[in-house]
């Protein structure tokens, strides 16, 4: 195959962009992988980089990681476990002081700890409580466990500018003036360098595709883009324009968090049946998140709150009464808002100066026990079904987390054991 990317000055600058820093100072590169195409491109271009100096230069420790939530979708997990195997062998057999390491979330903060343990409503875009306990802290616990040994480390992201607008607004936002480095948006030790920030879509198909030492791995990786959004780029030769797949984007199939996990649906479309349980799961989740008889009517220190949000709510049965009268109203009919389901209730707040009150209802929780029970039974039918039905052997919840979440219920019914 003729290489289009022999004298490609991208590739090239990349490449001495990439030994330059390295070679700057001591602190320890930690690069992020997340299996995707930006990240593949990052760590092959440093493997490649590195591989060009003299073994004498190559001293400063490199630590690729990876973030298992612990609910990715299970083909990607498996393109990760390769993925990584694939550069620890390579970095071995180079002699690169690489070493691959996953992390994942405390067993409290899995995602079906906090959801079917601790009864956490379903993440949607104004509650993202995921994103941080399952991705954000697992990275910033090793950067920070670095960062106590060395001082302070690089971080190597593959981040670029025609992400989004957003994207590029926080690359230049924190770009150190005079350095290829930028500062980290929260951790004071760390620093942030993006070799491939300039880079187009296109630009990192192009590489993937014609970078013939992983040719094998980068097709498999492109075979998941084009399976999970159907768009797929038309390669008509090495000379031509390689039209990229987009910016599709690998997740969570647990996430609720978008409208509709079209990766999850593009693996189902292309012939991936097994995986449909998972997707008749999650969409289970959505639809219960705001279903009120599935939560509990106060938070989960038991404080209540009054909502203007009525959906839900039949009017033409509900209970009215005033504000001050919900105590005695609720003791009386010995309501136990953790576990009450079918509760139509409005509360009328008087507004001074006004001379209608404002129509409020109970505000919503936690999932109630009941429904968290039901979940975990849901789940482990999920699991069995996809074993018995489809043949796969796939592990969707750990024992250690089920153990957990029994911990947390029988603490919930006995709070003083």
């Amino acid at each position: 195959m003729i290489s289009i990317f022999a004298d490609n000055k991208k590739v090239v600058r990349a490449k001495e962009t990439i030994k330059e820093v390295y070679l700057a100072d001591k602190r320890p590169w930690v690069v992020g992988f997340s299996g995707g195409k930006d990240s593949s491109v990052v760590v092959q271009l440093t493997l490649q980089a590195l591989s060009e100096l003299e073994p004498e230069q190559r001293r400063k420790p490199v630590y690729v990681i990876s973030s298992d939530t612990l609910v990715e979708t299970p083909l990607i997990i498996q393109q990760i476990d390769t993925a990584l195997n694939r550069i620890q062998t390579e970095a071995d057999r180079v002699g690169l002081p690489v070493k691959v390491q996953k992390v994942r979330p405390a067993l409290q903060d899995t995602f079906w700890v906090s959801l079917i343990g601790k009864g956490y409503p379903t993440p949607r875009q104004k509650f993202r409580w995921c994103t941080d306990r399952m991705k954000i802290k697992p990275a910033n616990r090793f950067i920070l466990d670095k960062v106590s040994e060395h001082g302070e480390v690089v971080m190597v992201l593959g981040v670029r500018v025609d992400e989004s607008k957003s994207r590029a607004e926080s690359i230049r936002s924190h770009q150190i003036e005079g350095s290829h480095l930028m500062k980290h948006s929260t951790l004071p030790n760390a620093y942030t360098f993006a070799p491939i920030k300039d880079w187009s879509t296109d630009d990192v198909w192009e590489f993937l595709l014609d970078n013939a030492e992983w040719e094998e791995d980068n097709r498999k990786l492109l075979q998941l883009y084009q399976d999970s959004d159907g768009e797929c780029p038309l390669v008509i030769d090495a000379d031509s324009k390689k039209v990229s797949c987009g910016n599709s984007r690998f997740g969570c199939w647990t996430c609720t968090v978008v409208n509709e996990d079209k990766a999850l649906s593009g693996f189902i479309n292309n012939g991936v049946e097994w995986l449909k349980p998972l997707l008749e799961f999650r969409n289970h989740l959505v639809e219960i998140r705001e279903d009120r008889r599935k939560r509990q009517k106060q938070r989960k220190d038991g404080r209540r709150y009054l909502t203007t949000n009525l959906e839900g709510i039949d009017q033409t049965k509900a209970v009215r009464i005033s504000d001050s009268e919900l105590d005695e109203w609720l003791e009386r009919n010995r309501i136990d808002l953790r576990t009450v389901e079918d509760l139509h209730l409005i509360v009328e707040v008087p507004v001074e100066g006004e001379l209608f009150p404002v129509e409020k209802t109970l505000g919503l929780g936690p999932f109630t026990l009941k429904t968290r029970q039901e979940l975990l039974n849901q789940l482990l039918a999920t699991q069995e079904r996809i074993c018995n039905q489809y043949g796969v052997e796939v592990e969707l919840i750990s024992g250690e987390e089920i153990e957990e979440i029994r911990r947390i219920w029988q603490k919930e019914k006995s709070p003083s054991a």
